[in-house]
């Protein structure tokens, strides 16, 4: 058996694997040997296959007020049965100050954020790499007057057929005396990290993408958001990173649509997408899942559960277990629910009321400048030792 050190290789290899990212980053920089192998693609998609399976967390975006009054942006991690958190120390540009600074989605360890105008970043945090994406391909239009670009719905996923991260952006275009909440035409761009630059496709967006909270989720190889069609009916409409088709998903025909008094949330639950339904004012606040059984299959939309009525809880965040979900309180709390016992739990974690935002995360050593080289590899864990 061969042997590193006084280990066999094996063992060597399998206490490497459950080292944070952080810790990995060092010991890189012990000798060449170890250089080699922890940048190596077969090594990072183990340990990244280690880490889905044990040590996956919530990743927590949030607006803290200082001392001197101004709001800022903060990154935390919440991990572990004991609600552990911990605030993440990432340097970007934009990072505290943006206030519209929205985190966009999660694949691999590598988060989105953007303002939703001019900066898209990729980010990292755990290695704290990050990459401003280039700007935008599509044309401004100078030549016709009045008419009014907006980017209206952006996604982050990952191509399983190119080994390849993606971002896709609609930018809808209004012509400002036309008077119509819908836009006049819309165009998609998707950006590619294996060639680092965006290209136009060339299809038909077929709904237009409206906001509703903690509703944008990455799922099944889909970004997907909250829209409306061209005949007024709220849809989810998904867009798929590998064929880079969008697909309309209808809404369940037994709840009530048209209703503002409503909101609406899409979550990831049991390997399926669920619609979360809750009032968006009041004391005390019911909230009821639907889960869809079958994918992209209106019949299979099933009325699951309901939550509550619980109080001092203003919406939804995502579920960190099959059997808890997180919330954010009344009161710029983030508080947990036990679906099995129905108990409510106040975290020690605290934010600007309706500041916060989550996504399911794991620590990785992807790259943001070379992510698909490692999932090119991801059937093959021979190192040739």
């Amino acid at each position: 058996m061969e042997v590193i050190g006084d280990l066999p290789r094996e063992l060597f290899l399998e206490i490497l694997l459950r080292l944070p990212a952080e810790s990995l980053m060092r010991c890189k920089y012990v000798c060449k040997y170890w250089h080699s192998l922890i940048t190596n693609p077969k090594f990072i998609q183990l340990h990244l296959n280690y880490n889905y399976n044990n040590n996956v967390c919530v990743l927590l975006k949030r607006r803290l007020v200082t001392c001197l009054g101004q709001k800022e942006n903060l990154l935390s991690l919440v991990c572990g049965n004991g609600f552990s958190f911990e605030n993440l120390d990432v340097d970007l540009s934009l990072y505290r100050k943006e206030p519209c600074l929205q985190l966009l989605g999660h694949c691999d360890g590598i988060i989105c954020l953007s303002n939703y105008r001019d900066y898209i970043l990729l980010c990292n945090p755990a290695t704290r790499e990050s990459m401003v994406l280039p700007e935008s391909c599509l044309p401004c239009y100078p030549w016709i007057r009045n008419l009014i670009s907006q980017t209206t719905g952006l996604g982050f996923g990952y191509d399983a057929k190119s080994h390849c991260f993606k971002v896709v952006r609609i930018v809808s275009y209004w012509e400002e005396l036309r008077g119509s909440n819908l836009p006049h035409f819309s165009r998609v761009e998707v950006y590619s990290m294996g060639t680092d630059s965006w290209k136009e496709i060339n299809v038909t967006v077929p709904a237009h993408v409206r906001y509703s909270p903690c509703f944008e989720t990455y799922f099944n190889g889909a970004f997907h958001w909250y829209a409306m069609d061209d005949n007024g009916n709220e849809v989810i409409l998904s867009f798929n990173m590998g064929n880079e088709e969008f697909q309309v998903i209808p809404m369940p025909s037994f709840i009530s649509m048209h209703d503002h008094s409503i909101c609406r949330s899409l979550l990831v639950w049991n390997d399926c997408i669920a619609l979360v339904i809750y009032p968006e004012r009041g004391i005390e606040k019911s909230f009821e899942i639907f889960v869809m059984k079958e994918y992209g299959v209106k019949e299979s939309w099933t009325n699951v559960l309901t939550i509550g009525p619980l109080t001092r809880v203003e919406r939804p965040l995502v579920f960190r277990k099959n059997d808890e979900i997180l919330m954010e309180g009344s009161h710029g709390q983030m508080m947990s629910y036990n679906l099995r016992n129905k108990e409510v739990k106040d975290l020690p974690i605290y934010g600007v009321p309706k500041s916060f935002s989550t996504l399911v995360y794991v620590n990785s050593l992807a790259s943001v400048k070379g992510g698909n080289q490692m999932l090119d590899q991801r059937d093959n864990t021979d190192f040739g030792w």
